[in-house]
């Protein structure tokens, strides 16, 4: 006896006859007669009064109606069982990212994954590029989001779809906020506080190699602070702090615009847990399909 034979002979007691049940399995009615024949040889016993015009059960047939049910529930519930197993995914995500506001494609990954698998973790490490890509070589990250050029003799990479573009953060009540956009003449003789990240985009200006840098960061939150305390204007990503309302700064475009994009990456020729394959398969199949 097999699970497939149990649930026919189950059809058979339900439909009343075996033309019923066979329409319902979608059988043809000689190969599920044969079947039910097959059976009662394997039992040795007759299940089935035959002459009738339904299904008549005999004794023995009441006692395989039962255990048949038995078995077929029993069968379901191993499914069931095997397949929270198999769907039962946990472990943990660690990324590393510069501050972008591209790092929204990453999150809300994160999210979706997060209320379909609830025992996942996400560990986030915020740094500069430098930094991220040590992490990333020694093992304690996943990925990187980084904004400068990807090595893929070494990397596997996604380029995430909107790019960064540079701006000037300021107190709202100084001078320089009175323009709409900026350029590096603007900010001559100005104090000015430059990304660790920023800086070899500009690398090559000479004007900004002839600004008063008077400090540099690798987090923008606290040199917003440095900004709003009044120790100098900061070259950021736009979209990073929070400039309506009752914020003291506001930030402005620098021209001519440098666009920046960002970048997931990951270490070649590596075997990843489900979990992190899952989330690259994820940010691909959301975003990039």
């Amino acid at each position: 006896m097999d699970i497939r034979t149990m649930q026919y002979y189950l059809a058979v007691v339900r439909e009343g006859t075996i033309s019923a049940a066979a329409k319902t399995l979608h059988v043809a009615q000689p190969s599920l007669s044969r079947q039910m024949k097959e059976l009662e040889e394997e039992l040795g016993a007759s299940l089935f009064v035959r002459g009738n015009r339904r299904i008549t059960l005999t004794e023995e047939g009441m006692v395989l109606r039962k255990r048949a049910e038995e078995m077929v529930h029993l069968m379901k519930m191993t499914e069931d069982e095997i397949a929270q197993i198999k769907n039962h995914i946990s472990g943990s995500v660690r990324i590393g990212a510069g501050e972008s506001w591209s790092f929204h494609y990453l999150s809300r990954t994160a999210a979706k994954i997060a209320k379909e698998h609830p025992d996942i973790r996400f560990h986030i490490t915020s740094g500069d590029t430098q930094d991220l890509m040590d992490e990333l070589n020694n093992g304690l990250l996943d990925f990187a989001v980084i904004f400068t050029d990807v090595d893929h003799t070494l990397y596997q990479s996604i380029e995430l779809p909107e790019k960064d573009t540079f701006g000037l953060l300021m107190p709202k009540d100084c001078p320089l906020a009175q323009k709409e956009e900026l350029r590096f003449s603007d900010l001559k003789g100005q104090p000015v506080i430059v990304s660790r990240a920023a800086a070899p985009y500009f690398a090559g200006s000479e004007e900004l190699s002839s600004l008063n840098v008077i400090a540099t960061y690798n987090l923008i939150y606290n040199a917003s602070l440095l900004v709003e305390d009044g120790l100098g204007y900061a070259i950021c990503f736009d979209k990073l702090i929070n400039t309506t309302g009752d914020s003291p700064l506001c930030l402005r475009p620098i021209v001519p615009q440098i666009k920046n994009a960002g970048y997931l990456i990951w270490k070649k020729y590596q075997i990843f847990s489900p979990v992190v394959q899952m989330f690259i398969d994820e940010i691909r199949g959301r975003f990039f399909d």
